[in-house]
């Protein structure tokens, strides 16, 4: 098993899945605040695709 095989392991895990969670929402709740929710429907889409593409759900 290669490095990268080793990451992909650990992203599409449970813990994995929590960390990258939480790493999405906070850099959505950050972007909201500097734009200052003006854009929040298209954050929730981008967050939404970022956590399709990583992670196991």
């Amino acid at each position: 098993m290669g490095l990268m095989d080793k990451g992909k392991d650990a992203l599409n895990s449970d813990k994995g899945e929590k960390v990258t969670d939480g790493g999405i929402d906070k850099a959505k709740d950050a972007a909201s605040e500097k734009t200052g929710g003006q854009f929040d429907d298209k954050l929730d889409q981008g967050a939404e695709a970022a956590d399709k593409r990583v992670g196991n759900e």
